[in-house]
């Protein structure tokens, strides 16, 4: 495992393109205090897991301290506002990933900045798979036992999510087009929540990010139904994909990564950009993110920003066909 990854990781390496490239005198200047990092979810999901990571290594990188902040609320518009109107100097980021920005503004009819324009891409972390999870009591195996259980009527199976118009919300409505059934959604306010009744019964499944519940997954305390995405996650081989079992709109794999406030002046963002990408190219860090279910994925500034921009009209078109809204 740990010479696959160095190998992986020494790819990487040798791919390097020219944008990581950094002009010196932004890497001089930048940072000379304190960094906080906003994540707008509960601690526990894969935004708050992938955070810690690269904030522990850029706080050994810069030789200052960069703070992980817990912002939830309004499905991530309370954090993401306070980095839009933040100072744009690089010293406030957001871990954001595709539910909160490319989703919410289609779910919430008016929102106190704008998803692009108040914001500058940095770089992506990683492609996160999310994955079906069910209580072990829950009398099925895979997700097409799911589908067949639902249809049956032999109980009442509810599906919890980190509230109305979330990622796990929508993929949940999904689930119940695909297969036609219908499974009683019950929101949350945030992740954490809904994981902690899914354990302890009082709801049956959740859609979630599998590194917010990959140590339940290994433990048997949660059963492991199917993973988005094209191929196996790379540390849960034993769990199949939806699209293997049948179902190929679930060929997702969401995005997790950094953004400054807009203006944030391009030589900062370079700087940072390009510190990000060599962390990612280690070896632990490439071993840390797997165990959490996560493939490390790099980009430039310009193919993140790009990224956010289809996103926001291809998950409109999903928050369309749901009809779900939180306004």
């Amino acid at each position: 495992m740990k010479l696959r990854t160095f190998l992986r990781a020494s790819a990487l390496l040798a791919l390097t393109p020219a944008w990581m490239a950094t002009p010196l005198h932004a890497q001089q200047a930048f940072p000379t205090k304190p960094v906080r990092l906003v994540v707008p979810q509960t601690p526990g999901g894969a935004s708050d897991a992938l955070a810690r990571i690269v904030a522990q290594k850029l706080s050994e990188k810069w030789g200052q301290p960069v703070v992980v902040d817990n912002r939830a609320g309004a499905g991530g518009n309370i954090g993401m506002e306070a980095v839009a109107k933040a100072p744009p100097d690089g010293y406030t980021l957001l871990m954001s990933y595709v539910g909160s920005h490319a989703i919410n503004p289609s779910i919430y009819k008016k929102l106190p900045f704008d998803p692009e324009n108040d914001f500058v891409a940095v770089a992506n972390l990683a492609d996160v798979p999310f994955v079906a999870v069910a209580n072990p009591k829950l009398p099925i195996a895979n997700i097409k036992d799911l589908a067949n259980y639902v249809a049956s009527g032999k109980g009442q199976v509810t599906f919890g999510s980190a509230g109305n118009g979330s990622v796990n919300h929508l993929l949940g409505e999904m689930f119940n087009s695909a297969a036609n059934v219908k499974m009683t959604h019950v929101p949350y306010k945030g992740a954490a929540p809904a994981l902690n009744d899914l354990l302890a019964g009082q709801i049956q499944v959740v859609f979630t990010s599998l590194p917010s519940v990959a140590q339940h997954i290994k433990s048997g305390t949660l059963k492991g139904l199917a993973v988005t995405g094209k191929q196996r996650a790379e540390a849960f081989k034993d769990i199949p994909t939806f699209v293997e079992q049948g179902y190929p709109a679930f060929a997702i794999s969401p995005w997790f990564g950094i953004f400054a406030t807009g203006g944030t002046p391009q030589a900062v963002v370079q700087k940072i950009n390009a510190d990000i990408n060599a962390i990612l190219q280690q070896p632990d860090t490439v071993e840390k993110f797997a165990a959490q279910g996560a493939e490390v994925h790099m980009t430039s500034p310009q193919e993140l920003a790009t990224m956010l921009h289809n996103d926001i009209q291809r998950w409109a078109v999903v928050v369309k066909q749901s009809g779900a809204t939180v306004d």
